[in-house]
């Protein structure tokens, strides 16, 4: 069984979120059921749910499935799969005609889990690329 850390369990975190966050908060009457929405737009949050999907399902595989070892690089390579729905869903905003939210009344979380999401990624790189540094030190000077 892999090795549970501080830094897996974060990881493990912000791949559960990634994986559910969207369709927790999209597949309602705002969204994907939202009678004013073209069947474009709709077209773009069912994609954006699956984006979501896919990246959270791929960090769970590289962290307890994949049978490679532990290294640095597969850390990096699970930050940054875990952060790009987060760092894309930041950008939106500039955009011409996006908006944080649908109508006022809903204050927009948004901006908040996404960078707390990139947090605990930064966190959790600095936590395992430190913990397979010192394997690493360790195991090389004999």
């Amino acid at each position: 069984m892999p090795k549970i850390t501080t830094g897996k369990g974060l990881l493990t975190l912000t791949s559960l979120v990634t994986m559910t966050g969207a369709y927790i908060a999209d597949w309602n009457q705002t969204h994907i059921y939202n009678p004013n929405w073209p069947p474009h737009a709709k077209f773009h949050n069912a994609q954006t749910m699956s984006m979501g999907a896919a990246l959270g399902l791929i960090g769970l595989y590289l962290l307890w499935v994949h049978r490679g070892a532990w290294t640095r690089s597969l850390v990096q390579i699970i930050v940054v799969t875990e952060s790009l729905y987060w760092i894309t869903q930041l950008s939106a905003i500039f955009y011409p005609g996006t908006a944080l939210v649908d109508g006022d009344w809903v204050p927009p979380i948004q901006p908040a889990l996404a960078t707390t999401m990139l947090i605990l990624n930064a966190l959790a790189y600095f936590l395992e690329h430190r913990r397979t540094h010192s394997r690493t030190s360790l195991s090389t000077e004999g």
